[in-house]
């Protein structure tokens, strides 16, 4: 696919991620990285005796960081800086859940103090293969035009 610049986008344009399987191991490594060793993430009994879920769940946070590497359209995107990540968890992913993610552009608009470069919204959507929605927000992009003109 070629470079996809800001005059190549419009509001109103949806993409839909490839998916991902995330794994016990995903969950551990995260929890490693982050320093998150919560029960809710690493123990099975904790769990089911304290909570509602079926059993461990992942960082929510997780979820997030694995959505901005699914593979799509969007990877094309001649994005300069991410700018703004907000989200909602409403559903658990459990070990085992193949999630992908669903964006729509709601906002584009030029830079008012970066010349060149134009800021994107999306709302996103990341969705289990049950169709349950498990995160719900929006991303905001700093994406860069074809031609700077000064």
């Amino acid at each position: 696919m070629s470079a996809i610049y800001f005059e190549d986008i419009s509001v109103g344009d949806r993409i839909v991620t490839g998916r991902r399987t995330i794994t016990e191991a995903d969950i551990m490594a995260f929890a490693g990285v982050s320093g998150d060793f919560n029960p809710l993430h690493t123990d099975d009994v904790f769990v089911r005796e304290n909570t509602d879920f079926d059993g461990r769940i992942a960082h929510g946070v997780l979820g997030i960081a694995v959505t901005t590497g699914l593979s799509s359209e969007y990877d094309n995107w001649q994005v300069v800086a991410f700018m703004e990540c907000n989200r909602r968890f409403t559903g658990p992913i459990y070990p085992h859940d193949t999630i992908h993610a669903e964006y729509e552009v709601t906002e584009a608009r030029a830079s008012k103090s970066k010349p060149g470069t134009n800021i994107v919204t999306l709302s996103v959507q990341l969705i289990k293969e049950s169709g349950d929605v498990v995160q719900t927000g929006t991303d905001v992009v700093l994406v860069a035009s074809r031609e700077v003109t000064s």
